[in-house]
């Protein structure tokens, strides 16, 4: 896969030291730690990890829209240069859908069960292009095209309850390019569908991408879909990032003991010298969030961890050019 960001190329988004937490009765804690992240016009950063390592509300925060039990604690989050932490409410509206916009992971919770789908792209379109109701319109239809919907006219006067998974989807991610915005955040936008379908909306993505020049960050917990797309990887391990590192590098040279295992848990389809290989599991469970052990979050499950693993949390530094982890026995694991 080529890269398709320039090396020089000035990020589009960029988020550095990422603090969000959780509020409860018994008082906060935090979801995502320090995380910081950039991505430029053409590139695809992809996060991965398990099930509430943070992925989601790193998504959820990049475009302001965490639940009322969340907040941000600190960090900024700079949409081609502005600060859109920083932003009012009106030009946080103005900047979503506009200059940067979501995939949700489930279009029939995110999409509006009482219009029709025409009129929820037709609204953005109004909204950012000032644009009348049949110019909106016409430009809905054009939307649900591009994405290859069938019969585009048909489904734009249909609700999300009358569309097939697949077909929501594709409304979805309609809905998220028609105002053409330069990044685009997709959280596991594929989940839910059969593996056809999924192949059929990975390569949708991909080529609008490549047609459009937009910015993309993907949520998964899918590592065939981190290898079909991804420039670059960000894995997230308790909140935090463990590893950085290219698409190639990760699945060549893991240096993270939870990338390696996550490496090993997957079957090597098509390699008939891995057919009678058994899968690695990574023992034990992940640390509840509000009470992470002292250390390496990763080190009571980890084969590697020293005494030092288990005292002191290590740095998120360059191991190699290019190669960041966050581990303090790499060269032994």
């Amino acid at each position: 896969m080529e890269n398709r960001a320039t090396e020089t190329a000035e990020p589009v988004l960029a988020v550095s030291d990422l603090n969000v937490e959780i509020l409860g009765e018994a008082g906060s804690f935090p979801v995502v730690s320090e995380m910081s992240l950039s991505v430029r016009s053409g590139e695809t950063v992809c996060i991965v990890g398990e099930s509430g390592c943070g992925k989601s509300m790193t998504a959820l925060s990049l475009l302001r829209l965490l639940p009322d039990s969340a907040r941000i604690a600190s960090g900024s989050v700079r949409i081609h240069g502005e600060d859109f932490l920083a932003m009012d409410q009106r030009h946080v509206e103005d900047f979503r859908g506009d200059k940067i916009a979501m995939i949700f992971q489930e279009p029939l919770t995110a999409l509006n069960p009482v219009l029709t789908i025409g009129e929820q792209i037709a609204e953005s379109v109004r909204q950012h292009r000032k644009a009348g109701k049949r110019e909106a319109f016409a430009r809905a239809v054009k939307c649900l095209e591009m994405v290859q919907m069938p019969d585009p006219e048909r489904r734009a006067r249909q609700y999300p309850h009358e569309l097939s998974g697949g077909m929501r989807q594709r409304a979805m991610i309609a809905l998220a390019l028609a105002c053409e915005p330069k990044i685009i955040v997709a959280d596991e936008p594929t989940t839910a569908l059969d593996v056809t379908v999924q192949a059929q909306i990975l390569g949708l993505i991909s080529d609008l991408q490549k047609r459009l020049g937009t910015a993309q960050i993907l949520i998964t917990h899918d590592l065939g879909v981190v290898a079909e797309i991804a420039d670059r990887v960000i894995v997230m391990y308790a909140g935090r990032r463990v590893e950085e590192c290219s698409v190639y590098e990760l699945f060549d040279n893991p240096i993270h003991p939870y990338t390696i295992g996550l490496m090993g848990a997957v079957p090597h389809r098509g390699d008939p010298n891995a057919a009678s290989e058994r899968l690695t599991d990574i023992p034990g469970t992940v640390p509840p969030l509000w009470d992470l052990p002292k250390g390496c979050a990763f080190a009571p499950r980890c084969p590697g961890a020293s005494a030092r693993c288990l005292e002191e949390r290590p740095p998120f530094i360059e191991k190699k050019p290019g190669h960041f982890a966050a581990c303090w026995e790499h060269d032994n694991v």
